[in-house]
C-alpha cells in the first residue's frame, strides 16, 4: 500500500516537472510562463539589493551629519597596508583556484584570463603591502 502511495507521489512530481519545465531543467525547453518567472527573479534580487544599499547609504549619511553637528564625529582610520594585504590574499587565492579550474576544464584558452587577472591583481596588492613604508600615518 505504501508503494502505491509512493508511486502516486512520484507521478505527481513528474507531472509537475513536465508541466512547468518540459521534463527537464533546461530554460530553453521551459514553458514560457516559467521562463518569465526564472528571468524576473534575478532582476528583483538586484532591485532589492540596490534599495537596501541606497537606504543604508542614506541613513549612514544622516548619522554622520548628525554626529558632525553634535561635534562627536571621529572619522574611521583605514590601515591601507592591512587592507591591501587582505584584499591581495583574497584575490590571489580566488584567482589561483579559478585559473586552476579553467586550465583543467579547457586548457590554454582565453577563459584562463578569468582566473589570471584576479591572481595577478592579488599578487600586486601583496607586493604593495611589502613595499609600502610602515611608518607613514
Amino acid at each position: 500500500m505504501a508503494a502505491k502511495a509512493r508511486k502516486k507521489i512520484l507521478s505527481k512530481t513528474e507531472v509537475f516537472s513536465s508541466f512547468f519545465f518540459g521534463g527537464c531543467m533546461n530554460t530553453a525547453q521551459m514553458v514560457p510562463s516559467a521562463q518569465i518567472i526564472v528571468s524576473i527573479i534575478p532582476i528583483i534580487g538586484i532591485l532589492m539589493g540596490g534599495a537596501i544599499l541606497f537606504f543604508y547609504l542614506l541613513w549612514r549619511h544622516k548619522q554622520v551629519s548628525l554626529l558632525i553637528k553634535t561635534n562627536s564625529y571621529k572619522p574611521a582610520r583605514v590601515d591601507l597596508r592591512i587592507f591591501s594585504l587582505l584584499t591581495g590574499l583574497l584575490l590571489s587565492g580566488t584567482g589561483f583556484i579559478l585559473s586552476l579550474l579553467f586550465f583543467l576544464l579547457e586548457g590554454l584558452s582565453y577563459s584562463l584570463l578569468g582566473g589570471l587577472i584576479p591572481c595577478v591583481l592579488g599578487l600586486a596588492l601583496i607586493a604593495f603591502y611589502f613595499l609600502y613604508p610602515k611608518d607613514i600615518k
